[in-house]
């Protein structure tokens, strides 16, 4: 397994983690993804730690708290060798307190995950969303209460747009508070709107990636392709609405180069999808998904290997997309790009 630091924290993560969501499935969304109880669960996690994966990623609107019950009784008797990383901040019901990033949601959350996930301290919260309606140093100043009464270890963020992280890094600065380490983002080769601001971010302030649905929700494992219909077995049909937009012309041309690539490399569709993130700048740790053991061990396959440098260029060029302003002059005039070079 290769580790990598998480941002600019001493916090070393697998450059791949297991994510949970689907643990105790259930619900429209988290049912379709899968409904696996503490026993298979156990199984999974014995295969991520055999191969040293042991970071587990999770969330408390995950089934409404099953996922995070589910993980803390699968680690039982080993959580010293995993590492926790839960969410906050999305709804958990229909009531003003159920909802939110306020300081009492917080105390309240975060005690409420540390017993259903079995454990005394959540080595990563990270917060869900941003919460307009709470005041930066209300969320920060509760953050570092957490922190100083080692409940929490490091704190970060899931989809923050540019400015929201970057006025929170400010703060915590100014009141020494601690900083996000971490940025739970969607990336991949057919969602790559990430690197026009947050990669930027991220390197320039030691924010490290943390990405989920590396697949484009579902679409690049090489069961979808060109010309035909959407498998029958396929989680799409009940969860495509929830996922990240997608245009399906540009989809089946990055998963014709996979396809190629997967050829030309011995490895699947899927694993040349990951390889591709594993390779690019700012990515802390890649999160993937399993219903069973095949699907596990094949995503595993990921690692261990490298994409050239020309089968790299052969996917950023497939998958690229017109920067949106104002960055498509950085991208289109040789003035503007002399000025800032992108990420390597």
């Amino acid at each position: 397994m290769e580790y990598r630091t998480l941002g600019a924290s001493a916090l070393e993560v697998p450059a791949l983690s297991f994510g949970t969501g689907t643990f105790g499935g259930a619900g429209p969304l988290f049912g379709a993804w899968g409904n696996t109880d503490a026993k298979a669960a156990r199984r999974l996690i014995d295969i991520c730690l055999e191969a040293g994966v042991n970071l587990f990623d999770t969330a408390d609107v995950y089934s409404l708290g099953a996922s995070e019950r589910v993980l803390g009784q699968a680690l039982a008797g080993r959580r010293a060798r995993a590492l926790i990383s839960t969410k906050i901040g999305l709804p958990m019901g229909d009531g003003a307190e159920d909802a939110g990033t306020s300081r009492r949601r917080l105390m309240n959350s975060v005690e409420a995950a540390l017993k259903r996930l079995a454990t005394d301290a959540i080595d990563l919260l990270q917060l869900h969303a941003f919460d307009a309606a709470t005041p930066m140093e209300e969320v920060l100043a509760a953050l570092d209460e957490l922190v100083r009464s080692g409940k929490v270890r490091y704190v970060g963020v899931s989809n923050f747009a540019g400015w929201q992280l970057m006025k929170a890094l400010s703060i915590a600065q100014r009141n020494g508070y601690p900083r996000y380490v971490a940025h739970q983002v969607y990336y991949s080769l057919i969602g790559r709107d990430y690197e026009w601001e947050l990669m930027p971010l991220g390197l320039d302030q030691g924010v490290g990636a943390l990405v989920w649905s590396p697949l484009g929700w579902g679409r690049l494992t090489g069961k979808l392709r060109r010309g035909a219909p959407l498998p029958e077995l396929s989680r799409l049909h009940d969860t495509a609405s929830f996922g990240p937009p997608v245009d399906e012309e540009r989809l089946f041309d990055v998963v014709d180069v996979l396809a190629e690539l997967a050829e030309e490399s011995g490895r699947s569709v899927a694993q040349v999808a990951l390889r591709w993130l594993l390779q690019r700048p700012s990515v802390s740790s890649v999160i993937i998904g399993a219903r069973n053991e095949a699907q596990l061990r094949e995503n595993l396959g990921a690692l261990g290997w490298c994409l050239s440098a020309e089968q790299m260029k052969r996917l950023d060029t497939v998958s690229a997309v017109e920067a949106p302003y104002p960055y498509f002059p950085y991208h289109r005039q040789e003035g503007f790009a002399r000025l800032n070079p992108p990420p390597v």
